[in-house]
């Protein structure tokens, strides 16, 4: 059988201001929980980039798996990963990854970048970068320090991000400064590396596979149709998955269906049963199974609640 041709998608670009908030669109600064996001966009991100923002996530509790540009991570918080203007990524956040995803529109870190008379800000932050932070040696050492100030940065950023006192604007600012500074005196003493070495070849499967999943998931293609469309095997295929993202086919499969599902109850007010149908779902009592036994809870329970957190 012949692969299925699949077109180069034109790889998308994200701003949480222009996307996510409109509210935040003209801000020089967004930062939000990384669970309210999950919710929203999903655990699983194919490659996408950011024009003019540099974006940082910030991981409190879990982990990730990260391609970042050409290079692969498999890193465990507490960690962050900082991607600069127009750089390609994508990544899988574990179930429990909570945090922040703080964006920075590019003209603040370069004003940032030309304050520095040496020059080595923008020489740890021009390129993309994934650290992690769980101290070590001396819990005194200036490491130490610098690892829990660049935490709470991130408490007061995403408190501040969410209130509407006076001067929040300049607060925002002043503490993203504060957080890339020391984001960069941290870079400087990581010795995170990149992970496994994956084949070029897999990783292209990979995002081939997420990209069949986004354009066929509602009409419920069975993984015998996946693999025949990317010309593999089912076994195959879910042996690429597990080794790039230590996750099996059927699972992504799963979890773009129950990503659109929440998104759906979260952030429209359509009944349980049109929200079944739109997904693909011939039957309302399959469709509640399957969230139930996916996310712990009713369709309607768990609307109730994300907006009760929403709140």
């Amino acid at each position: 059988m012949l692969k299925q041709n699949i077109p180069a998608a034109p790889i998308p670009n994200i701003d949480l201001g222009r996307t996510f908030d409109l509210r935040y669109e003209n801000d020089e600064v967004h930062c939000e929980p990384l669970g309210k996001l999950a919710d929203f966009f999903g655990r699983n991100m194919i490659a996408h980039r950011h024009d003019r923002v540099f974006q940082v996530h910030l991981l409190t509790r879990g982990e990730v798996r990260l391609h970042l540009d050409e290079q692969f991570y498999h890193a465990r918080a507490p960690l962050f990963f900082l991607t600069p203007p127009s750089v390609t990524h994508a990544f899988i956040i574990s179930d429990d990854a909570d945090g922040y995803v703080l964006e920075a529109r590019q003209q603040l870190i370069w004003r940032l970048f030309k304050s520095d008379p040496s020059g080595l800000l923008e020489q740890r932050l021009a390129n993309p970068t994934c650290v992690e932070l769980e101290p070590s040696g001396n819990d005194g050492d200036g490491d130490a320090r610098e690892r829990r100030q660049l935490l709470h940065y991130f408490d007061l950023l995403g408190a501040e991000f969410a209130a509407t006192h006076i001067g929040r604007e300049l607060n925002l600012v002043a503490l993203t400064r504060l957080a890339f500074v020391s984001m960069a005196r941290l870079s400087s003493t990581s010795t995170q590396t990149p992970g496994k070495v994956l084949r070029q070849v897999d990783v292209q499967i990979f995002q081939d596979f997420n990209q069949l999943i986004e354009a066929n998931f509602k009409q419920h293609w069975s993984l015998n149709q996946y693999a025949a469309a990317l010309n593999l095997t089912e076994p195959r295929l879910n042996d690429i998955c597990r080794r790039v993202a230590d996750l099996p086919s059927k699972r992504l499969v799963h979890d773009r269906l129950l990503q659109e599902a929440k998104r759906q109850l979260l952030f429209s007010s359509v009944s349980v049963s049109e929200i079944a149908y739109d997904l693909g779902f011939k039957d309302v009592s399959y469709f509640s199974r399957f969230f139930r036994l996916h996310a712990e809870q009713a369709p309607g329970e768990w609307r109730d609640h994300a907006r009760t957190r929403a709140a």
